[in-house]
C-alpha cells in the first residue's frame, strides 16, 4: 500500500464514518432520554432512501401507506385511552379533534401532496424535503405505539420490544419496496484534485452534512428550551419529571430527532452504495459500535468512536475484506471490556 491507496481508504472511511457518527448520535440520543437502546435506527436509514429512490423513478411510494396506517394506529389507542380515563372525557370533543388533526389529516395531507408531485420531476431539494416529510413522522409514531406504554419498564423489556420492531419494519420494508435494491442520483458529479488524490463532491456533500448538523445538534442542545429539557430528562428522568419537563413529550422529540437522522443518513448514503430493504441494520449496527464507544452517553466519544469504525472498515477492505465485518464488530469486544472495569455496576432496581 502506497500513500495514494492510503489516501484514498482514509477519504472512504472518513465519509461512511461520518454516516456512522450521525446514526451513533441518534442512538445515543434516544438511550440517554429513553433507556431504549434503538435497534429500528437502521430501518430508517432504509426507509429513507427508497423512499427517495422512489420518487425520483416517479413510482408512489409505498410509505405514505404506512404512514397513513401508524397514523390510524396511534389515533385508535389515544381514543381508547379517552373511553379508559373519565377524567378526561369532559375535554374528549376537543382532544379528539386535535389527535384526529395530529394523526389523521396530517399523514392523509403527505399523501395527498406526495399523490400531487410525485409523477412530476422535481428538483433534488425537493425530493429531498417530501421524503424527510413522508418518513420522519414515523419516529413519534413508532414511540407512541411500541414504546410510550411501557416507557417505565426494564431496560430489558425496551430492548425486546425493540428487536420485535425491528422485525417489523423489516418485514414491513420488505412488503413495501421488494427484494431489489436502489439506488439514488447524487448530489454532485464533481470531483476535486488535492495532490495526487481525487475527492468526489458526493463525499463532500457526506461529510459537509454530518459537520452541519452534528453542529446544530450542538446548538440545539445548548441553546434552545427543547434541548436543554432533553438534557434534563437524560440527566434525570425523575429530577425533569418534578420541575415541570414532560418525559413522554422528551421521548416523542428524540424519537423524531433520531428518525431525521436516520432518513438524511439514508439520503446520504444512497448514491455510494445500493440500499436494500434490510440493509439499514448493518448501517445502523455499525453506528451503535461507534455510540458503544462513547458508552451510549457522550456524544463526542460517540462520534470519534464512529469515525474510528469508518476507518477501521475502509482499511480492512482492503486488507482483509472478507472478514472487514468481523474486525469491525470485534472493536466491541476490547471496548466493553475496558467498560466493565472502568465503570462502575448498578442493580436494575437501583437505576
Amino acid at each position: 500500500m502506497d500513500l495514494s491507496i492510503a489516501a484514498i481508504l482514509a477519504q472512504d472511511g472518513i465519509t461512511t464514518g461520518a454516516i456512522y457518527a450521525l446514526l451513533a448520535l441518534a442512538l445515543v440520543l434516544v438511550f440517554s432520554v429513553t433507556r431504549v437502546i434503538f435497534i429500528p435506527q437502521g430501518e430508517f436509514v432504509s426507509y429513507g432512501a427508497l423512499t427517495l429512490a422512489a420518487i425520483q423513478t416517479q413510482k408512489f411510494p409505498a410509505t405514505c401507506w404506512l404512514l397513513i396506517a401508524m397514523g390510524a394506529a396511534c389515533f385508535v389507542v389515544e381514543a381508547a385511552g379517552l373511553v379508559r380515563h373519565a377524567e378526561r372525557r369532559r375535554h374528549a370533543a376537543r382532544t379528539l379533534v386535535t389527535l384526529a388533526s395530529k394523526y389523521l389529516l396530517f399523514p392523509v395531507a403527505v399523501y395527498a401532496v406526495t399523490r400531487g408531485l410525485f409523477m412530476h420531476p422535481l428538483p433534488m431539494v425537493v425530493q429531498i424535503a417530501l421524503t424527510l416529510l413522508i418518513v420522519i413522522p414515523m419516529g413519534p409514531f413508532v414511540y407512541r405505539l411500541a414504546y410510550e406504554p411501557i416507557a417505565e419498564a426494564t431496560t430489558l423489556l425496551l430492548l425486546i420490544v425493540a428487536v420485535a420492531v425491528h422485525f417489523a419494519m423489516v418485514g414491513v420494508g420488505l412488503v413495501m419496496f421488494g427484494a431489489e435494491g436502489s439506488r439514488t442520483t447524487a448530489f454532485s458529479d464533481a470531483t476535486f484534485n488535492v495532490g495526487s488524490m481525487m475527492i468526489s463532491g458526493q463525499s463532500l456533500w457526506v461529510v459537509g452534512t454530518a459537520v452541519v448538523l452534528i453542529a446544530a445538534l450542538y446548538l440545539y442542545f445548548d441553546r434552545t428550551i427543547s434541548g436543554k429539557a432533553l438534557r434534563a430528562t437524560s440527566v434525570n428522568r425523575v429530577g425533569a419529571r418534578l420541575v415541570g419537563i414532560g418525559t413522554t413529550q422528551a421521548g416523542r422529540l428524540a424519537f423524531t430527532l433520531a428518525a431525521g437522522l436516520g432518513v438524511l443518513c439514508g439520503i446520504l448514503v444512497a448514491p455510494l452504495t445500493t440500499i436494500y430493504y434490510d440493509s439499514g441494520f448493518l448501517i445502523g449496527l455499525k453506528g451503535f459500535v461507534g455510540a458503544i464507544i462513547g458508552g451510549l452517553v457522550s456524544y463526542p466519544l460517540a462520534a470519534a468512536g464512529s469515525i474510528l469504525v469508518g476507518l477501521l472498515e475502509s482499511y480492512s477492505s482492503f486488507w482483509a475484506s472478507a472478514y472487514k465485518e468481523v474486525i469491525v464488530f470485534t472493536l466491541i469486544i476490547p471496548v466493553l471490556l475496558w467498560r466493565s472495569f472502568v465503570s462502575p455496576h448498578a442493580e436494575e432496581d437501583e437505576e
